[in-house]
């Protein structure tokens, strides 16, 4: 040091904070949707870390961003240690057993919709849940988007009016081939109806804008399949009302050529407004303005209508960057598995109308 000059007196800089270790991620199913997560995942790099697969034998892991992930067997997955959360994407039977094994083993969960296949399954995952401390976050990734999220905040604080009614329709089309590729998309016991397996996530919008559902009606029939080799409905009308006393329409099916994008409707005693796909396609509320945001990979054909793959990533990334943030943070993520128990009790009241031809009533949620 020269000694001419003072010595410094201010404080030492501190130490950069290292960056946190990788989460260390295990993906059980490769289909479509474990692609689209795998790519996701990919984008979130160096935060997360694909570390083994299962599924998808024709799918090259390096093309999806992830060449040093190994594959391993399902059962391997949900045994590994070194494992900080495991995602399941596989058939909609697998996810509550996967998903409890995956919480008994330790391991946080993401896991995509629905959570099970009846309310019983669906509530022990959250009492493991709940027991354990672990992170459950089903997929629900279209409450993610910035225009739902605008929208849902609104209605909250009485800003769009009171609501009156909520419609929702689904008319897609998936043909033979669809059902075909795998056995359980036609199977009733499977989770394979298009109320389950197509319409929940506009399902699940509908209620999460308006509410509790606290009566259900409903008829299903198999009408563009042929009901010989196929249990699953593929056509079903459902009536709500909800504990606000607003109504609500869900129309849902996998029978209707061509297909369009799904169809979201709110109606306020303030105006209505017209949601398809991802698209804010009617703002009619005099004075009030319309979402500023909209997904930043847009919508237009990706809509899922006519090819299951045929989605965009923004919804998903959405929500993968909440659920690292609420571990990063130790707070639960903005859709948890309350949110699956919620959604799966209204999906199995609309079949239990339509089964029984009765209306079936839920207690308010808690």
């Amino acid at each position: 040091m020269d000694p001419s000059r003072p010595a410094s007196t201010a404080a030492p800089s501190p130490a950069p904070t290292p960056n946190p270790a990788p989460r260390r991620v295990g993906l059980i199913g490769l289909g479509s949707i474990g692609v689209t997560h795998a790519r996701v995942l990919a984008e979130l790099r160096p935060e997360v870390e694909l570390v083994a697969a299962s599924g998808g034998a024709g799918t090259d892991l390096a093309e999806l961003g992830w060449p040093e992930a190994t594959r391993a067997d399902p059962d391997d997955i949900l045994a590994r240690g070194d494992l900080d959360l495991v995602v399941l994407c596989g058939p909609t039977p697998t996810h509550a057993p996967q998903t409890l094994a995956a919480l008994r083993a330790g391991r946080n969960v993401v896991v995509e919709k629905p959570l099970a296949l009846d309310v019983a399954a669906a509530q022990e995952i959250a009492w493991e849940a709940a027991q354990s401390g672990l992170l459950v976050s089903v997929m629900a990734q279209r409450r993610l988007e910035p225009q739902h999220l605008d929208i849902k905040r609104r209605l909250d604080a009485g800003e769009l009016g009171r609501p009156i009614l909520g419609e929702t329709f689904v008319h897609w089309y998936r043909d033979d081939d669809y059902y075909a590729h795998a056995s359980w998309r036609g199977r009733q016991d499977s989770g394979g109806g298009s109320v389950m397996n197509q319409s929940v996530h506009n399902i699940d919008l509908l209620r999460w804008f308006l509410g509790a559902p606290v009566e259900v009606t409903a008829q299903s029939a198999t009408l563009g399949h042929d009901p010989a080799v196929m249990s699953a409905e593929d056509t079903t009308v459902a009536t709500l009302r909800f504990v606000s006393g607003a109504l609500g329409v869900v129309v849902s099916s996998t029978a209707v050529r061509p297909g369009d994008p799904a169809c979201l409707t709110l109606r306020t005693s303030s105006g209505t407004i017209e949601l398809t796909h991802d698209e804010v396609t009617r703002w009619d509320l005099p004075g009030v303005p319309p979402p500023s945001e909209t997904p930043s990979d847009g919508g237009g054909p990706a809509s899922g209508a006519q090819n299951p793959a045929a989605i965009g990533l923004a919804g998903h990334r959405a929500q993968w960057r909440d659920i690292l943030d609420a571990l990063r943070d130790d707070r639960p993520p903005a859709v948890d598995v309350t949110d699956g128990v919620k959604t799966v009790r209204l999906l199995c009241a609309i079949y239990s109308a339509a089964a029984t031809g009765r209306a079936v009533q839920l207690h308010p949620e808690p």
